[in-house]
């Protein structure tokens, strides 16, 4: 057996009340792809963050070929040949692709403060060449569609061999999370061809994915490492129950629960003939008191730009919202909120939560007046709505005052949940991508709150990850292609429409 690349010896790493890595022991040998798993708030984003050099060990050590190895910060980690490709992308759009390669590892590229584009556009091309991509160093970044993007991340990844005399080790965090189909399978094929020029960490929470790359898995729950198994010895059922603790629910959506939506049920929120300029055009739906709808659409296709023009991010040109029956116009986000309308965006991290408040703060934020009296927080209220929704929506925090930006991203999910459901004023909640970057066990919460929102009477507008996701927990499913709606299937349990068709209306 080769000796590893890369490797911790019982590292461990404290934060204010959590223990986010508890001997942790790993290792990563030459030209192999290693998998971790295990649920939001694991450990493994901890992990990743010692690898590339953002935090340091409290105990413990990192070993390179064998030598310990102290990685100060991300300038280290490169320089001792490691990369990372970031669940969020964190590409300059405004320059040239070669620009983004390069940057912060220019070097001799530029004399004096002037840029020898040249040298920078061969650069590039070097790094291109080994994903094999036909992107040009001169394209403008913002010009490429997002799985482009990621192919960019991964040179600019590989950049690192510049810097270090060995094959570098290339973590990928999260590269499949917003991919599908085509782009979905490119990403392997690059897999494969890295693992003959580097060692390979990668990490997703699509389970069938990890088995089908990986040579080696690492399972991870509590911050320990409390499983390594051979792919070709496990199934996705068996990394489940080591990740979460418990056996898989079988149904995993659960139709067998959805309650029916008669044509009977009031109509909670109504959009007429709704009309904004180069986003969407003549689009008319219902929703109904305990119906999600599911809004179906390739990115770009307006959906998207609906539910930010419903929710008074975007105002629309024409047409009509009616709410519960009576015509409103949001001319803000606040407008909206008070109405009786949330909305959990994709980026939770920028949009969904506030970083640098604490739980506690975040879950009274969307509607204060559930714990106030003229104006005034009353704490003992506060404390026991917080208690209350902390409990029913699972949520893992050492304390409701630590700040929302140290939990995992399930967590943080559940917390801008929270928000919304605690308010009694919620009438339609828009969910936009819910369960992006979630564990499995974590999407199977995601989804018992749905039910259980639904069976409260709550309408729900839902963007999901996947087309499954859309059919599955969905009532009624409406497809958006170029701004426009082309098509409406029921899915009520038993006749759910097929992926096929709805693709069929997408493109």
């Amino acid at each position: 057996m080769s000796e590893p690349v890369i490797s911790l010896q019982n590292v461990s790493k404290r934060f204010p009340g959590v223990l986010a890595l508890d001997r942790v022991s790993m290792d990563i040998r030459p030209h192999e792809v290693v998998g971790l798993i295990g649920e939001n708030g694991a450990g493994k984003s901890t992990v990743l963050k010692i690898l590339s050099g953002v935090y340091s060990p409290d105990e413990g050590a990192v070993e390179l070929r064998g030598k310990p190895i102290k990685l100060r910060n991300p300038r280290d980690a490169a320089n001792a040949g490691i990369g990372m490709v970031h669940q969020e992308q964190s590409l300059i759009g405004t320059v040239s692709v070669a620009e983004n390669i390069l940057l912060g590892a220019e070097g001799s590229s530029v004399r004096g403060g002037v840029y020898r584009w040249g040298e920078i556009n061969r650069r590039a091309q070097r790094q291109l060449d080994k994903i094999q991509s036909s992107i040009k160093p001169t394209d403008k970044t913002e010009s490429l569609t997002f799985a482009q993007r990621q192919l960019v991340e991964l040179a600019k990844a590989l950049g690192v061999e510049e810097r270090s005399a060995h094959e570098p080790v290339i973590i990928l965090d999260e590269p499949t999370s917003v991919l599908d189909g085509e782009d979905l399978e490119t990403l392997f094929e690059q897999i494969e061809r890295l693992r003959s020029i580097a060692s390979v960490v990668f990490v997703s929470h699509r389970l069938d994915e990890v088995l089908r790359v990986s040579d080696r898995v690492y399972v991870m729950k509590d911050g320990r490492v409390v499983a390594e198994r051979d792919p070709k010895t496990v199934d996705v059922d068996e990394l489940y129950r080591l990740m979460v603790g418990r056996e898989s629910s079988g149904g995993y959506y659960r139709e067998d629960e959805q309650q029916e939506i008669t044509e009977d049920a009031p109509v909670v929120l109504e959009i007429n003939r709704l009309n904004r300029a180069g986003s969407f055009r003549d689009v008319s739906l219902k929703v109904r008191a305990g119906e999600v709808l599911g809004l179906a659409g390739v990115l770009g296709s307006g959906r998207e730009a609906l539910c930010r023009s419903l929710f008074g991010a975007e105002p629309f040109d024409s047409g009509e919202v009616l709410l519960r029956g009576s015509r409103v116009s949001f001319g803000s986000p606040p407008d909206a909120v008070d109405a009786g309308i949330g909305y959990i965006p994709a980026e939770r991290r920028t949009e969904g939560v506030a970083m640098g408040l604490s739980v506690e703060e975040n879950i009274v934020l969307a509607d204060p007046s559930t714990v106030s009296t003229a104006g005034v927080v009353v704490p003992s209220r506060r404390s026991a709505l917080v208690a209350e929704w902390t409990e029913r929506l699972k949520i893992k925090t050492p304390t409701p005052h630590v700040d929302v930006a140290n939990l995992s991203g399930g967590n943080q999910q559940k917390v801008a949940l929270a928000k919304w459901l605690s308010s009694p004023k919620l009438k339609v909640l828009i969910l936009d991508h819910p369960t992006r970057g979630l564990d499995v066990g974590a999407k199977e919460d995601v989804f018992t709150f749905v039910r259980e929102a639904c069976a409260a009477g709550l309408a729900i507008i839902l963007l999901a990850d996947t087309l499954e996701e859309t059919i599955a927990l969905s009532h009624h499913v409406v497809v958006f292609r170029d701004g426009a709606v082309t098509a409406e299937f029921p899915a009520a349990p038993g006749n759910k429409p097929t992926q096929i068709q709805l693709v069929e209306a997408m493109v």
